[in-house]
């Protein structure tokens, strides 16, 4: 595989994706395929979004696909806010909006734990894969950090002293959710081409 379309709109996932692909590559964004940045996401799971965007990107291109979706689930919140994390304040999907709902709702709660997942879904020309990266932490009482995105500056890995937003790129893939995923992914993509 040579080339491949990358299906996300969001900036910071973008970068993060890019980052974690093997080298030789050439990735294609929605835009250079003609479609558009807000794929659906409309299923009641991250495995069902992810497939759902890939799907959509690979009939209407031909090209082999890669669509992540990403959730933040709190123990204290029976797991939410899940597959909705990114409009968990809304449909405007507002990262700031979204943290100070968490944190309201995080109020006088000692259990903290939560994790994030992500599933990859690669569609081509052998069909449908998934891969999934999970990364455990606790939420934070109050934001820290400019790096990152979404979640990032509450969200406190295991075994770490810094939220995601407080680490740089570099240290952030390493451990993170994303980074597992794609990890898995390139693996794929690594032996489709030795």
């Amino acid at each position: 595989m040579d080339r491949l379309l990358l299906c996300t709109g969001n900036p910071g996932k973008r970068a993060e994706l890019l980052a974690l692909l093997p080298p030789g590559i050439t990735v294609l964004t929605l835009e250079e395929a003609g479609l558009p940045n807000d794929l659906p996401e409309t299923g009641d799971t991250l495995e069902a979004n992810a497939l759902q965007k890939a799907r959509l990107a690979h009939a209407r291109t031909g090209l082999p696909c890669v669509a992540d979706d990403t959730g933040l689930e709190v123990d204290a919140l029976d797991g939410a806010p899940g597959v909705y994390s990114a409009r968990f304040a809304g449909p405007e999907r507002d990262p700031v909006r979204n943290i100070e709902l968490l944190l309201r709702e995080m109020e006088g709660r000692q259990d903290r734990r939560a994790r994030f997942r992500t599933v990859v879904a690669l569609i081509d020309e052998r069909g449908e894969q998934l891969f999934t990266g999970t990364v455990e932490g606790h939420i934070t009482d109050r934001p820290s950090g400019g790096g990152g995105f979404g979640y990032d500056p509450v969200f406190k890995p295991d075994g770490e002293d810094r939220t995601f937003a407080e680490m740089d790129a570099v240290a952030k893939n390493a451990i993170s959710h994303r980074g597992r995923a794609m990890r898995a992914l390139g693996e794929r993509l690594t032996g489709d081409r030795s």
